[in-house]
């Protein structure tokens, strides 16, 4: 990386501000980087040849703690979460300690299971499910996320539509992610959603509840993909560019903390894929018996820059 490019740390101490916890709300669970898409903006470059996998054991002793403490949101993450054979175990072992369970979904890995038992037991659960939806552009999506993925996610909304989500009044909440496919930043999230809206009803009748727009991290195989095409350091300096002091605020780190797959904790899960551990000290979840304490500090890196970008990432 270019020497001359500031640090995250050194632009927060020229805008007098600090990244500071507040009460942990949100508890973030990464069950594996194993994946059936390849996505070329992979922070975790996850894939189906990666092992790692979140066993049962690490998801019981995920559940006592959790069991001990008040969380508002649970969100289970990956990888493919549906690629962890015993992602239905840690639905059932969890449902009821959080008033909202989030999956977060790339839509192709729900499409691969034989029969609709998964989104019945996400449907019974009441589960929301936050799901990869780059581009209304058939040819973008193909590019970012694999030929043919673009055709199997909108057959995919058009199921989980006719389950019930996304469908105003059910309770099923079906929230999408778009994310640029190059060097750039995101399209405002405001214009976007009006335009996803317009887009997926008229040409595909489906619906959905909130659409975010988020900018891509400088970490995995998008990190690998930004050097080896000479946008790494162009690319850092536009976050630094478009830094929003305002959006600290809102920042998902200070109220969450992460759990990798194989149960150590971490600030949230960019640290995770950088590798660094909360309070730069390896804990597992059963050394704890409680969250992060209020008002700690976060550990940051240059990554940091892509949740501070524009609108920010929340």
């Amino acid at each position: 990386m270019n020497n001359d490019i500031k640090t995250f740390q050194t632009t927060l101490k020229d805008h007098n501000l600090k990244l500071l916890r507040r009460d942990i709300t949100t508890l973030q669970i990464n069950t594996g980087l194993l994946c059936n898409q390849i996505c070329k903006h992979c922070h975790l470059s996850a894939g189906p040849k990666k092992s790692e996998l979140m066993t049962r054991k690490t998801m019981d002793e995920i559940k006592t703690f959790a069991t001990g403490y008040t969380f508002k949101i649970i969100d289970i993450t990956g990888g493919a979460p549906e690629m962890n054979p015993d992602l239905p175990y840690i639905i059932e072992i969890l449902k009821g300690l959080a008033p909202e369970i989030i999956l977060r979904s790339n839509l192709s890995a729900l499409s691969e299971f034989d029969n609709d038992s998964l989104i019945e037991l996400l449907k019974d659960a009441t589960i929301s499910i936050t799901a990869s939806f780059p581009s209304i552009n058939e040819k973008q999506t193909n590019v970012q996320r694999g030929n043919g993925i673009f055709s199997t996610s909108v057959h995919m909304l058009q199921k989980l539509n006719s389950f019930g989500y996304g469908i105003e009044g059910s309770g099923l909440k079906l929230n999408l992610v778009s994310n640029p496919s190059g060097a750039f930043m995101p399209a405002s999230q405001e214009d976007a959603e009006k335009r996803f809206r317009k887009v997926l009803m008229s040409k595909w009748n489906i619906s959905f509840t909130n659409l975010f727009s988020f900018t891509n991290v400088p970490l995995g195989r998008y990190k690998t993909w930004l050097k080896e095409s000479g946008n790494y350091d162009s690319y850092i300096q536009k976050l630094i560019d478009n830094f929003n002091s305002e959006a600290l605020e809102n920042l998902m780190c200070r109220d969450l903390m992460s759990v990798s797959w194989d149960g150590f904790i971490h600030d949230c899960d960019f640290n995770l894929a950088a590798g660094i551990h909360s309070g730069d000290r390896k804990t597992h979840i059963t050394e704890i018996n409680k969250p992060f304490v209020n008002g700690s500090a976060i550990i940051t890196d240059n990554h940091c820059y892509s949740c501070t970008a524009g609108a920010g990432f929340t």
